[in-house]
């Protein structure tokens, strides 16, 4: 078992406050994470400026520089990690252990934050618009037609509020070390091992320790606190957690992403060569990630799409973590999968509703302590239902009939929408809906990112404000 402690930038704290770990099943203790008041929090915030201090003392590439080596560290490396050395395969069963998801998907988060990690400079180029990272260094400096401009950083370090559910969110606040910002990081209960294994890859590549803080434990007074100490930080949570932050420009919320796919009137009749981009737009990820598409819209052809995609989802089995087509992730907290398929019971009690999986065996598997949900397909006869957008956890989608003139106002928020359509006045109006975030113009899957586009929101304009500087010369 590891023992895991704080992190008060860059030097470990043993509590007296500990928290277990647990595996998923077993219940056997995989870790002891070391947990800290807010006090404690809120003291350390004001050594912040330290933090960025020392990464200062580094200049942009050479931070970039260690980041690609912190990279490959991390994909390949073993580090020590709390007080154990950890290799891949040992992170990889660690954190599928506690967190119910599968191996394979444990291995694809690993490589994805890898990737990230050693294509720094062209992510951060993209995401800066191609300005010299120099100038953000060192507060303003002339762009290549001589014009001067500045950029104020807006803190010293990042807070960040991690989920256990999606590691592969993580890749958001990869960049910011490169940004010689530090990090201040609440880990995911259940998922402690990424932030911890970047922070022991991070500092074996050479980035100064004192950047780094790590609070883990269980419960919101830890997270609380990151929040109201840090000037920037992130949150990921549900519709609660973006309502009590909405319009706070201090907190950069990543929620639901109500990720759709919409065929236009032009090409819905060819819908058949696109099952299988839909199928993986649903399943991947095991249908947890913000980024998967909860919802299709079509203005015929529903119920045929509906029944093609029942018939390639509705068969897919529970299976071991361990086995290499498992792709359903466990409900590990006790009762939320039995809630969760209640809700969608009401909901298919509405006559607009269809269940389309329901053919194919039960969706709810439980194998106490924990619980699963077997994709589920629903058709909706209307644009009026009142659950087709509904997300879950899990791979739930809902195929919407709609005329095409609806479907922006239908649809409401999307995080991602690949609209297949060649109708340059629908484009043009898919382009201009402030309702989306990530537009795909074409078949492309919902969880493809090009990851020199920015994800969700610009890290660069978050941390940055742009502002006049003139110089006497």
């Amino acid at each position: 078992m590891i023992e895991l402690p704080a992190i008060r930038w860059g030097v470990p704290y043993e509590s007296l406050e500990v928290d277990e770990v647990n595996h998923f099943y077993t219940g056997e203790p995989v870790a002891r994470v070391h947990t800290v008041g807010s006090g404690i929090i809120q003291r350390d915030a004001k050594k912040a400026k330290n933090a960025r201090r020392a990464l200062q003392a580094l200049s942009p590439a050479e931070l970039i520089a260690k980041c690609k080596a912190a990279g490959e560290l991390f994909e390949s490396g073993t580090l020590t990690v709390g007080d154990s050395t950890q290799s891949p395969e040992d992170f990889i069963q660690q954190q599928s252990a506690t967190t119910g998801m599968p191996i394979s998907m444990c291995e694809a988060n690993i490589t994805k934050n890898a990737f990230v990690l050693k294509n720094l400079e062209q992510i951060l180029d993209c995401l800066t618009r191609g300005l010299d990272l120099n100038i953000l260094a060192r507060g303003y400096g002339e762009e290549d037609r001589g014009v001067t401009v500045s950029y104020q950083a807006q803190c010293d370090a990042l807070g960040a509020v991690l989920p256990s559910n999606s590691p592969g969110v993580h890749t958001l606040w990869l960049p910011v070390i490169a940004l010689q910002m530090g990090l201040v990081l609440k880990p995911g209960s259940s998922e402690p091992w990424t932030p911890y294994r970047v922070f022991a890859a991070m500092v074996e590549a050479g980035i100064p320790k004192e950047a780094f803080s790590l609070y883990p434990g269980a419960g919101g007074e830890i997270g609380g606190a990151i929040l109201a100490s840090c000037r920037r930080s992130m949150i990921f949570g549900g519709p609660q957690t973006i309502q009590q932050y909405s319009g706070n420009p201090k907190v950069q919320v990543h929620g639901p992403g109500f990720s759709k796919i919409v065929f236009g009137d032009d090409c819905v009749d060819d819908w058949e060569q696109h099952v299988d981009l839909m199928v993986d737009s649903v399943y991947k990820n095991g249908g947890r990630s913000c980024i998967n598409a909860s919802s299709i819209y079509a203005s015929r052809h529903t119920k045929e799409i509906a029944s093609a995609l029942a018939e390639k989802l509705g068969p897919i089995e529970v299976l071991p973590p361990d086995d290499p087509q498992s792709g359903l992730a466990a409900f590990t907290i006790e009762g939320s999968a039995k809630a969760i398929w209640g809700a969608l019971e009401s909901d298919i009690k509405d006559s607009q509703v269809t269940d389309m999986t329901a053919n194919y065996g039960e969706r709810l598997v439980e194998k106490p302590p924990v619980a699963y949900l077997r994709p589920v397909v629903l058709h909706h006869s209307s644009h009026e239902s009142v659950s087709r957008n509904k997300e879950y956890m899990f791979p739930l989608v809902n195929v919407v009939e709609c005329p095409q003139a609806r479907m922006l106002q239908a649809m409401e928020y999307s995080l991602v929408c690949t609209a297949i359509t060649e109708d340059d006045d629908f484009r043009r109006e898919l382009i201009a809906s402030t309702e989306i975030d990530r537009l795909n113009l074409g078949p492309i899957p919902t969880p493809k990112l090009d990851w020199l586009q920015p994800h969700e929101g610009n890290l660069i304009e978050f941390l940055y404000k742009n502002r006049a500087v003139q110089v006497a010369t």
